[in-house]
């Protein structure tokens, strides 16, 4: 059974934070995960053809070791990216450096940066604080939490997501199955610049470990699966990061044995990445309402989910949000131009369960005060049914508001 909101700490991995000198607050900047030793691995990242230097070496790291990692180093404060080769340097010394302190390979180490992009990176402040600390590394749940700590940058909160649950595994020498308990956790920072495009298919970085025992190629393919259905419906200000980054991290410590189309693995990870996914989204920049819109009746989910996006994109309808107004006018004009098939005639929207529009016009019992009450509230749903086909979505945004401004337009000042 899934629990979103207790701690339960996959056995497998020690982690930690310090103060490496990178956030100007003096806050903790510098984390480690660290796994027992090399474990299972995928990855995505970013549909940015502008790409953070440390999504280079991962991508490349991954490919020598056919998907393994020891060892994940994450710094805040400064995104390494747009530095050039000295970015490549810094990410490769910071791996160099974690390899020589853990003894494992520079290619098992996996490095990530969030913050300011076109600074270089001091990778020399990482490299003398890595000994450090190793040394406090633990397993414990505030170890964990240490992490969520230092990743975040305008996060205003960190951000985990927790699951546990059974799954039957073949008993080795034995009758028949047995049903050995696995546990998932996951770590993750991102407020502004968030729309994640990743592939395959403010930043946001997630780490996703449990301890059970999963192949890199099924790894992957479940970690595909559950993206499409979190990390890949959501968005903020509709700026897709150059550092995007989501790892799903396997130790096998719990000797839970996981296949292709296990459901009640794939079930658990849909549900945490989701989780933190609307975390993410709840703590946008400046946000004072998130919004779940549920697109029905598209030709297909890819034009359910070019209907989402193009609302959810909307500076119009985003800034309607912010002040409350119930102008589903400007929904109706951005289902047009999003490229799916509609018949405009067809459409009906709904804020929650209150009628706003029936075969594209206004519904007979149009309450526009009750609108205006229902969309006041902090979360609210707002559903539309294309009526063209089977087609379908949920998506995850927000409003647009004078402090999402305030905050971005004086970020590196």
């Amino acid at each position: 059974m899934s629990n979103l909101s207790q701690f339960v700490i996959p056995r497998g991995f020690r982690f930690g934070a310090t103060k490496a000198g990178l956030k100007q607050s003096g806050r903790t900047d510098f984390a480690l995960i660290v796994a027992d030793a090399p474990v299972s691995a995928a990855a995505a990242f970013t549909g940015n053809r502008v790409k953070a230097a440390p999504l280079l070496i991962d991508a490349e790291h991954l490919r020598a070791t056919g998907g393994y990692v020891r060892v994940v180093a994450i710094n805040a404060g400064n995104a390494n990216c747009a530095a050039g080769q000295a970015g490549i340097d810094a990410a490769r010394a910071t791996c160099k450096a974690a390899a020589e302190t853990f003894g494992c390979k520079p290619e098992e180490v996996f490095p990530s940066s969030t913050g300011v992009i076109g600074v270089p990176l001091p990778a020399e402040k990482l490299v003398a604080a890595l000994p450090a600390l190793a040394s406090t590394l633990g397993s414990q749940s505030d170890h964990f939490q240490q992490v969520a700590e230092a990743i975040i940058t305008t996060d205003t909160i960190e951000k985990t997501a927790f699951a546990r649950f059974e799954v039957l595994t073949p008993e080795i020498d034995g009758p028949g199955d047995i049903r050995q308990e696995v546990r998932i956790a996951a770590v993750g920072k991102g407020s502004g610049m968030i729309h994640p495009q990743l592939v395959p298919h403010a930043t946001m970085l997630v780490y996703i470990l449990t301890d059970a025992a999963v192949e890199p190629d099924v790894l992957d393919s479940y970690l595909r699966g559950a993206i499409d259905v979190s990390f890949n419906r959501i968005s903020v200000d509709g700026d897709t990061s150059t550092n995007d980054t989501v790892l799903l991290l396997a130790s096998g410590a719990s000797g839970a044995q996981v296949g292709p189309g296990n459901r009640e693995f794939g079930e658990a990870l849909n549900q945490v990445c989701t989780s933190l996914a609307r975390q993410i989204v709840a703590d946008g920049e400046g946000v004072s309402h998130v919004v779940e819109l549920r697109i029905h009746g598209a030709t297909s989910d890819a034009d359910a989910l070019r209907v989402a996006k193009a609302i959810a994109h909307s500076p119009l309808v985003k800034t309607a949000w912010a002040g409350c107004d119930p102008n589903w006018g400007r929904l109706m004009a951005a289902i047009g131009y999003s490229g799916a098939q509609i018949d405009p005639e067809a459409i009906d929207i709904s804020f929650g369960d209150l009628a706003i529009c029936r075969n594209g016009g206004r519904a007979a019992d149009y309450d526009e005060k009750t609108a205006h009450a229902y969309i006041q509230q902090a979360e609210f749903s707002i559903n539309i049914d294309l009526h063209q086909g089977e087609g379908s979505c949920k998506f995850w945004t927000t409003d647009l508001t004078h402090e999402y401004i305030r905050i971005n337009a004086d970020y590196t000042t």
